[in-house]
């Protein structure tokens, strides 16, 4: 399937991310934050970045500007996941160059589905 890049801090909610695209047959990478999530970008070169929004050491909103303006990332799809639903949130999630915006909770089969969906969109899958 596809190789997705997981930045969140929460060791809870990551192992449930990781777990669940695992199970969907993704092959998964997991980082708590978001210098790590630009650092592994760059060396493993997934095809999908899913990350929280607050997170230590830079925040997902600075990561995926990083990210975004180094032209060796700057074409691999950014989806935020993320319990900051409001639109000012999510605005500035998109001004920061992410491609899609998910919101917290989820359900596990539904994340799976939707994150397949994006792989799809963009090419991915």
């Amino acid at each position: 399937m596809a190789r997705i890049l997981i930045a969140e801090d929460e060791p809870d909610i990551r192992d449930l991310v990781r777990f669940t695209l695992t199970f969907a047959g993704h092959e998964v990478i997991a980082v708590s934050n978001g210098a790590e999530a630009v650092e592994m970008a760059r060396t493993e070169m997934p095809d999908m970045v899913l990350m929280d929004v607050r997170m230590p050491r830079m925040t997902g909103y600075e990561a995926c500007a990083v990210m975004k303006s180094d032209p060796k990332t700057a074409g691999i799809p950014v989806v935020f996941l993320s319990a900051k639903g409001q639109e000012n949130e999510i605005q500035t999630g998109l001004n920061a160059g992410a491609d899609e915006y998910l919101l917290k909770p989820f359900a596990p089969m539904e994340l799976s589905q939707q994150i397949n969906e994006l792989l799809k969109k963009y090419g991915r899958l």
